[in-house]
């Protein structure tokens, strides 16, 4: 029997989908799904969470499991734990995919899951995918995960946060699970290289160190498509090696973790944007290369920088937002890949421009006050009056208009009395924000002059 065959001895086959995986020595099966792990000893990566002393694998080892969530990237081993879960714990497995299950196939696994617990035998419900079942379905495990028909386990790629109901949160504790090192990657590239039994140690291959960490780099911690891309490298191998050129063609090109709705968009939107407001040109380079070669759409990139060029940038450079907006139009204009240039540009620029939030900061304070006083009455004398009787109730009475100044100056205040004298807008001494700091203290001196006339 297959260590993963988890059905006991003389118990029906006949509950769907099927907890009896097929013998991990077949040659036919993919070279990702033979190496699986058959221990936790075996398991790379995740030490954090099964690590020797870790709460999740003192659960697993003493057979207490509960339902829980696995959230992470592809290719880290969310599937594999869920196996090895209901190995330990003696439980019978069955995978269950989002994607291709309702609630009817819901309610007929667990109907079944009711009768296995009635003769002891426990369930280990593993749901890939889980964040594409909609709010009904995520509802309907709720009563047998309750009652404890099941052991549900849950894997997914989007934050469960967003994607996963709260009733459910909060029946089933989340384990984030980690991208692999390449390093970790590397070993289990070696490992199905020299396993005789399930991986390719019968074709006796060489791979050198710097093979092997080249396509964990290409394959971005997914251990799937480090695995998938050994085995196409292998069949390309010459002379019982595999080279750089063999690497090369089983790639075609490299495998970026990224997916444009879900959690590592924003991650990498995230690294971008920092990277400019810590005035990192190269950094900022990067994360745009990354989001450009995954597909990702350029009139996002460009309102995104369009943002930066305001939040963190505003006046301290007033021609970064001329410079985004001018960018935004060229790849509007130009499309890709000629339109990529002007992103590049835009992000250097943005990265090397002076920054100041203080327009960001001062639109939250006004926010903030308008939040928590009273709406004041727009003062009398800003007031048009179109009519007679405005005129009369004293509209624009006390108006200044600057334009009438030599100096295109007035001491009138356009606060109401209630916010007199507050300050909502403080310039850096950054950039052109430097000079906007000295004009506002010479327009304070001098409206102090005019309200303060010198007396003799």
């Amino acid at each position: 029997m297959s260590l993963f065959d988890l059905t006991p001895p003389g118990a029906s086959d006949s509950r769907h989908p099927t907890s009896s995986p097929e013998d991990a020595s077949d040659a036919t099966r993919p070279l990702a799904d033979r190496m699986r792990p058959r221990t936790l000893d075996e398991f790379v990566g995740q030490e954090h969470i099964v690590g020797p002393g870790t709460p999740l694998r003192k659960q697993m080892e003493s057979g207490a499991l509960s339902s829980l969530i696995l959230w992470g990237p592809p290719g880290v081993g969310k599937t594999t734990l869920g196996r090895l879960m209901a190995h330990y714990i003696k439980a019978d497995f069955i995978p269950f995919s989002a994607v291709l299950s309702g609630v009817k196939e819901i309610k007929a696994v667990m109907a079944d899951s009711q009768k296995a617990r009635r003769t002891g035998r426990r369930t280990v419900l593993f749901i890939d995918e889980i964040h594409r079942f909609n709010k009904g379905q995520q509802d309907a495990f709720l009563p047998y995960v309750e009652r404890g028909d099941v052991i549900l386990v849950g894997a997914t790629t989007e934050n469960p946060s967003f994607e996963v109901v709260s009733a459910l949160l909060s029946r089933a504790r989340v384990y984030p699970l980690n991208q692999l090192e390449p390093g970790q990657v590397v070993t289990l590239l070696r490992r199905a290289l020299d396993d005789i039994e399930r991986g390719l140690g019968q074709l006796h291959l060489a791979a050198s160190e710097e093979v092997l960490a080249e396509i964990a780099v290409a394959s971005s911690g997914d251990a799937r498509a480090a695995l998938n891309t050994l085995e196409l490298a292998a069949g390309l191998a010459e002379q019982g090696a595999i080279t750089h050129e063999a690497v090369a063609k089983a790639l075609q090109r490299k495998v970026l973790l990224y997916d444009k709705s879900g959690d590592e968009h924003f991650n990498l939107i995230s690294a971008l944007h920092k990277s400019v407001r810590s005035s990192d040109p190269d950094a900022a380079l990067y994360w745009l290369g990354r989001m450009l070669e995954s597909g990702e759409d350029r009139l996002y990139l460009a309102r995104r920088l369009v943002r930066m060029a305001i939040e963190d940038i505003g006046l301290a450079d007033p021609r970064a937002i001329e410079q985004a907006i001018a960018a935004m139009q060229t790849v509007h204009f130009l499309g890709m890949p000629e339109g990529d240039l002007a992103l590049g540009q835009l992000a250097v620029y943005l990265a090397l421009a002076p920054k100041s939030d203080s327009t960001y900061r001062a639109m939250n304070k006004v926010r903030e006050v308008i939040a928590n006083t009273v709406a004041e009455p727009v003062p009398l004398h800003i007031r048009n009056a179109p009519t007679r009787l405005m005129k009369d109730l004293g509209y624009a009475s006390g108006y200044e208009h600057a334009h009438l100044d030599p100096e295109a100056l007035t001491a009138m205040t356009c606060l109401p009395d209630a916010l007199a004298g507050m300050r909502f807008y403080e310039p850096s001494e950054r950039g052109f924000e430097q000079k906007l700091r000295e004009r506002l203290a010479w327009l304070a001196e001098r409206k102090r002059e005019r309200r303060e006339p010198d007396r003799e």
